[in-house]
């Protein structure tokens, strides 16, 4: 698709850097191999998964209406609010900059992961999540939902493709065909969905629920949310310290909070406390809710899907609990976690304080005593070290 300006389109209000991109070869790959289906799709056909900044949903959004005349009506799942924000940055930009598509910011819908999303779709492009558990649930709701000649064009980077995919895929479809690669990248052609998952009136098992008796927790996830029904070593490691954390805190936020572990365990010990858990994955959110009815505290957790701590007023929080990422999608880059110490040093009240696990190599002390004050190691084990930093 040579004539859509791939080049204006941002990461924003994502983390930009200049080895962070907008757009990749995937992209475009996808685009490539999904012409055929963009040339036929009638309007309210198209859907468009795990779009990483907005390349797909715009340009075939764009090829769309041109062709059709109308608002093409194309669907989008984003698990990361991140993505859903910088689509519409990126559709108002281009809508009110280039002539031709001044009609983009009208041309396609955020839906929710389910039947709405996928009813009537007969082409999905697909950027592979990385994680087979997320690519599982995907997989069976299209399977379940879109029309029975649904056409799925599924790409990725080749380093971050497994054959374990394709077995995944072949769950779900009866057809998979695997395109030649360019640039890098590599396209799956998936179609014929499976009978089992049509007629499935149950639906898939989503969420996933795992009992935890050595911690007195049960905890949910959907595909997506980072480290699944488990509980990743550094949140364990942060548990042993919540009878630390500020004792006299009446309202905590979780920042990030994946599953609710930590906000779910917090509640669990410390009855007094009002609690916000928060996370940008629509997948992490759908999993908190669940983990906190699980454990029978949804009465004292409001669980929220927020960018970092947007939503939260200044100075209004006595204690927050983070377990910050060191990633950005594929790329190792501290500017999540930094974003992430300057919205909690924002949030917290003067004397507030936050407890942060993290990978002892990352060395974050420093950054967090820039950012919200003076910063104190309270534990550390062969990976992890654990700081309390209190707001100035």
């Amino acid at each position: 698709m040579p004539d859509f300006p791939f080049e204006r389109l941002r990461r924003w209000p994502d983390v930009e850097a200049t080895n962070l991109f907008a757009v990749d070869a995937s992209d475009r790959l996808i685009l490539d191999e999904a012409a055929a289906g963009l040339a036929t799709a009638g309007v309210g056909e198209v859907v468009v998964l795990e779009d990483h900044y907005g390349a797909l949903t715009l340009a075939a959004a764009a090829q769309l209406t041109a062709r059709l005349g109308v608002q093409p009506e194309v669907r989008v799942y984003q698990d990361a609010l991140s993505g859903e924000h910088a689509l519409d940055h990126n559709a108002a930009d281009l809508a009110s900059s280039v002539p031709d598509l001044a009609g983009l910011t009208g041309a396609y819908r955020h839906v929710p992961l389910g039947a709405e999303l996928f009813t009537g779709a007969r082409l999905v492009l697909l950027q592979l999540p990385r994680s087979l558990a997320a690519l599982d649930e995907l997989a069976g709701t299209i399977a379940r939902f879109a029309a029975p000649d649904v056409t799925v064009v599924a790409g990725g980077r080749i380093k971050h493709m497994t054959v374990a995919m394709n077995e995944v895929l072949r769950r779900h479809f009866g057809e998979l065909n695997v395109t030649p690669a360019r640039q890098k990248s590599r396209v799956l052609i998936i179609t014929q969905p499976t009978v089992s998952d049509r007629t499935d009136q149950a639906g898939p098992a989503w969420p996933r629920t795992v009992e935890h008796p050595d911690l007195g927790l049960t905890v949910c996830a959907h595909g997506a949310a980072f480290a699944g029904t488990t509980i990743d070593i550094g949140t364990r490691y942060l548990l042993e310290f919540l009878d630390r954390m500020k004792p006299d805190a009446i309202t905590a936020i979780d920042l990030g909070c994946g599953t609710g572990v930590l906000a779910a365990a917090l509640a669990q010990r410390r009855p007094g406390l009002q609690l916000v858990a928060s996370d940008q994955s629509a997948a992490a959110v759908a999993s908190a809710l669940a983990t906190m009815t699980a454990n029978g505290v949804m009465e004292r957790v409001r669980v929220l899907r927020d960018d970092a701590l947007s939503a939260q007023p200044d100075a209004s929080a006595e204690l927050i609990l983070l377990n910050p990422p060191f990633h950005i999608g594929s790329s190792v880059h501290a500017g999540i976690a930094l974003k992430l110490f300057e919205d909690a040093a924002r949030v917290l009240r003067p004397g507030g304080e936050l407890w942060t696990v993290w990978n002892t190599h990352l060395g974050y002390r420093p950054a967090l005593t820039r950012i919200v004050g003076p910063t104190h190691q309270v534990g550390r084990n062969t990976k992890f070290t654990v700081t309390v930093s209190t707001r100035r």
